[in-house]
């Protein structure tokens, strides 16, 4: 059975202090607090910034050896598509402190609605492991057309993750599926709120939703078929309005512990 590693999309949020962090804590001591409850965390940032090599060293620093870290793709790389050779190079260094120490869960490639099934987004995909080799890829898709059985094929052939996702079940999105597309499968919980996810002024809007154990409760089997299947699985919470998603991850992995997915915390 594989390894299930369970955690939040991010961890830097203003609006978790006094919910989650403390009242005072310096935002400099968020990971510590963070890392000492969960064993896995999702870095948002790189998506929006290319991320500095001592910055990732710092951070990889902070936690213990068993804690791993999932690191979005740069923005250039999978909406813009516009990076060259160099742009991925520069990614791979400055992961460096991640892969080099065995902390690196998986670079997540989400891509865009407006990114369909076509040769081209797949050439471009194929490229994208050729720029990343020897790396663990999970890709995010945002439109249902990729839901289709030589999507999974073609994942499978460069070895890249399919990241299972649950949002709001409007047409178009992706729907609940759970499928292993390779070593690595990866799960998102992005929330429901399906009045808010297109239609919002404030981008966590869309984040704002807290799953209540019934909802769920069917990704406890599934979570249980991508274990049987893959060597590593990974869940992240991306509702993080109001620290719900440490709520949610916290349930999760208790249901989890139940269903006899995760060890018991002192076992």
């Amino acid at each position: 059975m594989a390894r299930i590693y369970v955690g939040t999309s991010g961890y830097s949020y203003a609006d978790w202090l006094g919910l989650f962090y403390p009242e005072g804590t310096n935002k400099t001591k968020f990971l510590d607090y963070y890392a000492a409850i969960f064993n896995t965390v999702e870095i948002n940032y790189t998506y929006y910034t290319m991320p500095a090599v001592q910055t990732l060293r710092a951070m990889a620093a902070k936690v213990g050896p068993d804690f791993r870290f999932s690191v979005k793709a740069h923005k250039s790389t999978t909406h813009e598509r516009d990076a060259d050779e160099a742009v991925f190079a520069a990614f791979v260094r400055a992961i460096r402190p991640f892969s080099t120490e065995g902390k690196l869960a998986a670079i997540l490639a989400q891509f865009p609605f407006s990114f369909k099934p076509s040769e081209e987004s797949s050439d471009w995909l194929r490229l994208f492991r050729d720029r990343l080799p020897d790396l663990p890829v999970v890709v995010e898709f945002r439109n249902s057309a990729w839901m289709a059985e030589p999507t999974f094929a073609l994942l499978e052939e460069l070895g890249f993750g399919f990241c299972c996702v649950d949002e709001p079940r409007q047409k178009g999105l992706m729907p609940p599926v759970a499928r292993a597309t390779s070593s690595v499968a990866y799960v998102r919980f992005h929330g429901r709120n399906e009045e808010k996810w297109y239609h919002h002024e404030q981008a966590w809007e869309r984040y704002d939703y807290l799953y209540t154990r019934e909802e769920l409760s069917p990704w406890v089997p599934k979570v249980a078929q991508l274990a049987g299947k893959a060597e590593v699985v990974y869940a992240y919470f991306n509702n993080h309005y109001s620290a719900q998603a440490i709520t949610n991850a916290a349930l999760f992995r208790e249901m989890l512990t139940d269903a006899s997915l995760i060890p018991e915390p002192d076992a």
